[in-house]
C-alpha cells in the first residue's frame, strides 16, 4: 500500500494529543475526507494518543496518508513501551476500565475507524493501528 506522506510525532506531554489532533485534522483534510469521516478519525486519534500518553508512558504516533485500490485514506499507527494490555478482548469492550474512565476508548475508538488493529503483550507495549478511507 503506497504512503504518499508520512508524519511523526512524540506524545510526551497532554500538549502532544493537541498536536496528534491538528495533525489528523491537516491529513483527514488533504486527503478529502467529508466532515464526519474527519470528525470520526480525530476522535480515535485523540483517545488512542490520550491512552498511549497515560496508559503508555508516553510514546508515539506515524501518520500516514495512504492509497490503495484508488482510494485515498489516514493510516495512524500508535506505539508504546509502557505495560501492555493482558486480556485486548475485554479492553474492546464498552464499560472495561483500567483507569477512571468511561471505558468507552478502545471500542469506541474502533467503531470510528474503517481498519482497527491491535497488538499488546504484557511488559513490551502496545501498537493500534486505526486507518479511515474516503
Amino acid at each position: 500500500m503506497p504512503t504518499t506522506k508520512t508524519e511523526r510525532l512524540a506524545i510526551k506531554i497532554s500538549d502532544d494529543v493537541v498536536r496528534v489532533r491538528q495533525l489528523t485534522r491537516t491529513l483527514a483534510v488533504e486527503v478529502g475526507l467529508g466532515l464526519v469521516d474527519q470528525t470520526k478519525v480525530i476522535t480515535a486519534a485523540s483517545e488512542l494518543a490520550r491512552n498511549t500518553l497515560d496508559y503508555g508512558g508516553g510514546g508515539d504516533v506515524t501518520a500516514e496518508i495512504v492509497d490503495q485500490g484508488g482510494r485515498r485514506g489516514v493510516r495512524l499507527t500508535f506505539e508504546d513501551k509502557g505495560p501492555g494490555i493482558a486480556d485486548i478482548e475485554q479492553a474492546l469492550k464498552d464499560g472495561f476500565t483500567s483507569g477512571k474512565g468511561m471505558g468507552l476508548g478502545l471500542g469506541g475508538a474502533k467503531r470510528l475507524c474503517n481498519e482497527f488493529s491491535i497488538v499488546s503483550e504484557p511488559g513490551t507495549g502496545t501498537k493500534v493501528t486505526i486507518a479511515r478511507w474516503k
